[in-house]
């Protein structure tokens, strides 16, 4: 299984708890030694306590600034980060450069494309129609698209935000823009299954969430989210589908130094800046745009572990528990991390993706938190890409080991994604019998992973050998028995 890892629910009961600066009044307020004893206290909790506070403060902020340079220093990030607690930014940095050039270094003023984050906006959209009464969910989405074919009629508002319609991708790299892919739909015949019976993340969903959003309102996409949306939460300085005209906009680029060319097969991608992230993310946690029903429902999915409108959350009563929503485009990454029961906000934007920042996020969560955290790593196949694409399996597990023995603690030697993700390159090069090799080695390095042994099997069974796939499937089940990706697998291969 190729994991991609979002990150984990965190405890932060005691981190920067606000300790308060008021002191108990006495019984005569009027009384002059009274008011003079008070105003000593207040002056006694104002400097003594916060100092105390600024030191632990301090601390971890160095410790987040020493996590973030180093992960710049090996080439691991370049983007910008900000830490919240407690409604308070105590950390915020720009780190690296603004585009392929090397020449324009990045400022913290500099806005990024946050990927699927961005379907945030189309779907809180729709959830503020139903609050106005102009939608419900249940709404066949051909009343307010009647253009489309019949198939159109059992699809609903709801299966969009769930991304549960059915409806097929569209080829993306052939798409010109929005009246083309409408008219790719309208010639769509069939639905690939029926509406609300399976899940399939599709970006056709999103395009019809935002359709709807401009026939109910009149307006584009694009002047709906500024007007309705970042006006309100005191968004100013976010830009819809940036162009290379646009100032101040972090282009993203490759670790070969190629840029990525601006197209937007659809519309309606706000870019934003750290501060104007953080009050989108702020807008959730604070119902600014709407109220905990709607919200709740946008963190409602389909079923366990699918996305939903918001990414993935929890509410608890009536308040957000939890958020947290990665998105990608190109080579442009962002990550959404808020638990407001906790006080903790994390935010990384990057324009040279190297598919790291959860693990960034869960190295800042421990630095956070006081506890030990593995340092982040440089990529294997990052590094070694153009070379791995000429080798075979044996000569990629020679070089592997050179490595290892050169650099022990550069590279994540001690971790199993390493190889994984080294044996998944291989299988999209359509090398499987070199990707077997690697996959089965990283069994041998961890043979308590269920994850590994998934892996290993789903490259035999690419290669045709069922009986190995099996075998794998099985290993991989008995190490971890709740390893929903073996047990569909298994449970095909035995029909």
């Amino acid at each position: 299984m190729n994991r991609f890892f979002l990150a984990t629910r965190f405890t932060f009961s005691t981190l920067l708890r606000p300790v308060s600066t008021s002191c108990r009044p006495l019984n005569n307020a009027h009384c002059p030694t009274n008011n003079a004893f008070l105003l000593l206290l207040f002056c006694l909790c104002g400097l003594l306590v916060p100092r105390a506070v600024h030191s632990q403060t301090g601390s971890k902020v160095a410790e987040l600034d020493s996590l973030l340079v180093r992960a710049h220093r090996i080439g691991m990030f370049n983007g910008n980060v900000l830490v919240a607690s407690h409604g308070k930014v105590i950390y915020q940095r720009a780190l690296g450069q603004a585009d392929a050039s090397g020449a324009i270094p990045l400022t913290e003023a500099y806005r990024f494309h946050i990927g699927s984050i961005a379907k945030e906006f189309n779907a809180v959209g729709i959830m503020m129609l139903k609050e106005q009464g102009k939608l419900r969910l249940e709404d066949p989405i051909r009343l307010y698209l009647p253009e489309l074919p019949a198939w159109a009629a059992q699809v609903q508002v709801r299966h969009l935000l769930q991304y549960t319609s059915g409806v097929p991708q569209s080829p993306w790299r052939e798409v010109t823009g929005d009246a083309d892919n409408l008219q790719r739909l309208q010639k769509v015949t069939a639905l690939d299954f029926a509406p609300g019976t399976k899940y399939a993340y599709n970006n056709n969903d999103v395009f019809l969430q935002r359709r709807i959003i401009e026939r109910l309102t009149g307006l584009s996409f694009a002047a709906f989210v500024q007007k309705k949306m970042l006006r309100p939460c005191r968004i100013t300085h976010a830009v819809v589908d940036p162009t290379a005209q646009d100032p101040l906009v972090a282009r993203a680029y490759n670790n070969q130094g190629v840029a990525d060319p601006i197209i937007y097969p659809i519309t309606g991608w706000p870019a934003l800046n750290l501060r104007d992230f953080y009050r989108w993310s702020e807008s959730i946690n604070a119902f600014k745009l709407i109220g905990p029903a709607a919200t709740r429902e946008l963190f409602q999915p389909f079923a366990p572990g699918t996305q939903t409108g918001l990414g993935g959350g929890a509410m608890a009563a009536e308040q957000v528990a939890r958020h947290v929503h990665d998105g990608t485009a190109g080579n442009y990454q962002a990550l959404l991390f808020s638990t407001p029961a906790s006080a903790i906000t994390v935010l990384l934007l990057t324009n040279n993706k190297q598919n790291n920042l959860p693990a960034i996020n869960q190295a800042i969560a421990a630095v956070l938190e006081g506890k030990p955290y593995a340092a982040i790593t440089k990529s294997f196949l990052g590094s070694f890409r153009s070379e791995l694409a000429s080798l075979d399996g044996q000569q990629v597990l020679s070089l592997y080991a050179k490595v290892k023995a050169q650099q022990p603690t550069l590279y994540g030697f001690g971790q199993e994604e390493l190889l994984n993700e080294t044996g998944y390159y291989l299988l999209g090069q359509k090398k499987v019998a070199d990707a077997i090799v690697v996959l089965d080695y990283n069994t041998t390095l961890f043979p308590t992973s269920a994850n590994a042994f998934d892996s290993l099997a789903e490259a035999y069974y690419q290669h045709g050998d069922k009986a190995k796939a099996l075998e794998n499937y099985a290993q991989a089940l008995k190490l971890n028995p709740d390893l929903a990706s073996a047990k569909k697998m298994l449970a095909e291969l035995t029909k």
